[in-house]
């Protein structure tokens, strides 16, 4: 569609009329119209034609404006390239094969719906091959078993460097290294193990407050059970802990309940399993250590007597431990404010991120090694963007020489082992 098309979609404007003033006696002046009454003809009709041809010379001149020319053509161009506008050109015909397409679209998303519910099948089927190794992992981490010289046996990447360095010492120091093995210090097992990758992954670190910091030393384990077979799709988090002096728990518990099916409003949004919503469990502290909460003193004043009297009351304290305590999603129709919904979504990211990354690579996460890892993918995805940019700004580039022209639900009750 060209502007030039559009010259007689202008809307009528009125007439400009030049005003005159003419002088009247007694110092006073009276404004006449310059169109007065001509022979013969009527004052209306001279009047219309009037405003016909001033706006006609109007709108001569506005398309005779290169400005508000390309303006337009902008405008137009915008509208005629934007999908939605495009489809509702097409003939009936054709709609009624697009929504066609749309029906065989929805079917496709619930065949990926089902892909999906296989595949936590065989989630399930490998985490008990999985399993036996975790649990050799526990041993090793508690101290409960001692690895084997072949179990112990890691080849490094700076190995031959360091072999080469000991040779070069090791006679002028082996006194030395004798004398320090026999004064090392050898811990149980690997002490702090799972506080210290609480420390290292920023998403854990900040949940953790220092008066934390002693209880999840006592953390041995952590696991995930995946639900059984013709069960709901679900994960359940485990955290086992020593005997300690804060709880007495064995095992803290956080299921997550999943879908895995497209939603019947909007199906085409459809991209796998969700975390829907999420349950703790009751922590059974011992007394006066319960860190989820604090206790403040308050003075009232009474309104009759004056006499003052110190009141203490407990409330709510930031803390890990409220991971277990979680926010419920709405079930019934009632929508979250926004800082609930950040919360629940920040609860299902973590435990997503347990399931995925911190449980099978534990190790990992306590060397730093996984981290190092993480942090150079994002490093990379970000440099091959910049790297892509530069690309369409040279392409740009190239064009212009061519072309001058984005409240805690009740949790169920922890296990006791």
């Amino acid at each position: 569609m060209k502007v030039e098309d559009c010259e007689t979609d202008f809307p009528k404007l009125p007439a400009l009329q030049k005003i005159e003033t003419y002088p009247i006696t007694g110092d006073k002046n009276i404004q006449m119209a310059d169109n007065s009454f001509s022979d013969g003809v009527p004052p209306d009709s001279l009047e219309a034609a009037k405003n016909a041809s001033n706006t006609e010379k109007l709108a001569d001149q506005v398309m005779q404006n290169p400005q508000v020319l390309a303006a337009l053509q902008e405008r137009l161009d915008s509208v005629s390239h934007t999908p939605s506008s495009y489809i509702e050109t097409l003939p009936k015909a054709v709609k009624r094969r697009i929504n066609a397409l749309k029906q065989l679209q929805v079917k496709c998303a619930h065949i990926e719906a089902k892909f999906y519910e296989e595949v936590h099948d065989l989630e399930r089927k490998y985490a008990a091959l999985y399993q036996p190794l975790f649990d050799k992992r526990r041993e090793f981490i508690t101290g409960d078993a001692e690895p084997t010289d072949a179990e112990s046996e890691w080849h490094s990447e700076n190995e031959e460097e360091d072999k080469l360095a000991g040779d070069i010492k090791n006679k002028a120091v082996i006194a030395e290294k004798e004398a320090a093995a026999a004064e090392e210090p050898n811990p149980k097992g690997i002490p702090e193990f799972w506080f210290t990758i609480f420390r290292n992954v920023d998403m854990l670190s900040e949940l953790v407050q220092e008066y934390d910091e002693p209880i999840l030393k006592h953390l041995q384990d952590i696991k995930v059970k995946f639900s059984d077979p013709g069960q709901p799709m679900s994960f359940v988090l485990e955290f086992h802990f020593e005997s300690n002096d804060y709880f007495t728990n064995s095992v803290l518990t956080k299921t997550y309940k999943m879908k895995s099916e497209p939603d019947k409003a909007d199906p085409f949004s459809f991209e796998g399993p969700e975390i829907v919503d999420c349950d703790g469990c009751t922590i059974d502290w011992k007394k006066g250590k319960n860190v989820t909460v604090k206790t403040i003193k308050k003075k009232q004043k009474h309104k009759g007597r004056g006499t003052v009297r110190t009141i203490t009351k407990q409330v709510p304290n930031d803390s890990f431990f409220n991971f277990f305590s979680p926010l419920k999603a709405s079930g019934d129709g009632e929508s979250l404010d926004e800082d609930s919904e950040f919360t629940l979504a920040s609860d299902f990211e973590i435990g997503h991120f347990f399931r995925e990354r911190i449980v099978p690579r534990a190790v990992l996460y306590f060397t730093g090694e996984a981290i190092e890892d993480d942090d150079n993918f994002e490093e990379g995805e970000e440099g091959e963007e910049e790297e892509l940019e530069g690309d369409e700004e040279g392409e740009d580039e190239d064009d212009a020489e061519i072309n001058p022209k984005k409240e805690p639900s009740q949790p169920s009750e922890c296990k006791q082992q």
